[in-house]
């Protein structure tokens, strides 16, 4: 296991001790979250945790909780979700971030939207000054029109890249939607670009997640850090 790998886990044991029987819990998507529904199958399978039910963020999350025979249901049965634990891909000490490098964006800010609770869970190395400074913002987009949608981010300033696949074809959502990855350079006002993005007609979602998390925990070498309720 690399330092990185090990760091990630200790975020997600972390996590996971909040986590208790009876919870409607919110699955994320990605390596790191993985990591925490791991851990979840394992208190499960130890008697830790009774009488859990989880939403996954994604068919490939929901293909992996199924493995590991954790109960699922979905949104419509559970609109309302106890706690939620995911990743994200870049992150300010502000709580905003970046999501959706692993295309479920739509998903994952339904969910932390449905959460009592929304805990994200980093290593040290997502942690960042000013978001876009390491990723580009995701924005899903349908398939009508999507060279139209391009035109319009890069009048916002954004360098766009359509997201392919390993094997070189268009990348294609849950929802059957592209991803137009877009590099803003360094974003001052996250919440301003939002809403830009957000009054967008044919932007599905978008991977700028602000004023969701409710906690930040975050896995260094000197040990984790646990940030509540968008205290700086």
């Amino acid at each position: 296991m690399t330092k990185d790998e090990e760091l990630k886990l200790q975020a997600a044991q972390h996590a996971v001790g909040y986590v208790s029987s009876g919870m409607v819990i919110g699955l994320g998507h990605g390596s790191t979250a993985l990591l925490a529904v791991n851990q979840i199958a394992r208190m499960v399978n130890k008697g830790l945790l009774r009488d859990i039910i989880c939403v996954p963020a994604s068919n490939a999350v929901e293909k992996a909780a199924q493995k590991l025979d954790l109960p699922l249901t979905t949104l419509n049965e559970h609109p309302v979700l106890d706690i939620t634990i995911d990743g994200a891909d870049e992150v300010n000490l502000a709580m905003e971030m970046i999501k959706g490098g692993g295309g479920a964006l739509l998903k994952e800010k339904m969910l932390a939207q449905a959460s009592r609770r929304e805990m994200i869970i980093v290593d040290e190395s997502k942690l960042s000054p000013v978001l876009g400074m390491k990723q580009p913002v995701p924005v899903e987009v349908i398939h009508f029109g999507w060279r139209y949608q391009v035109v319009f981010l890069e009048q916002l300033g954004a360098k766009v890249k359509v997201r392919l696949t390993a094997g070189g074809s268009h990348f294609i959502t849950d929802q059957g939607n592209r991803i137009l990855d877009c590099d803003f350079g360094p974003i001052t006002t996250p919440a301003r670009l939002a809403a830009r993005l957000n009054e967008r007609a044919g932007i599905i979602e978008h991977g700028l997640f602000i004023n969701l998390a409710d906690d930040l925990i975050i896995a260094g070498v000197q040990g984790i850090r646990h940030l509540k309720e968008r205290q700086q």
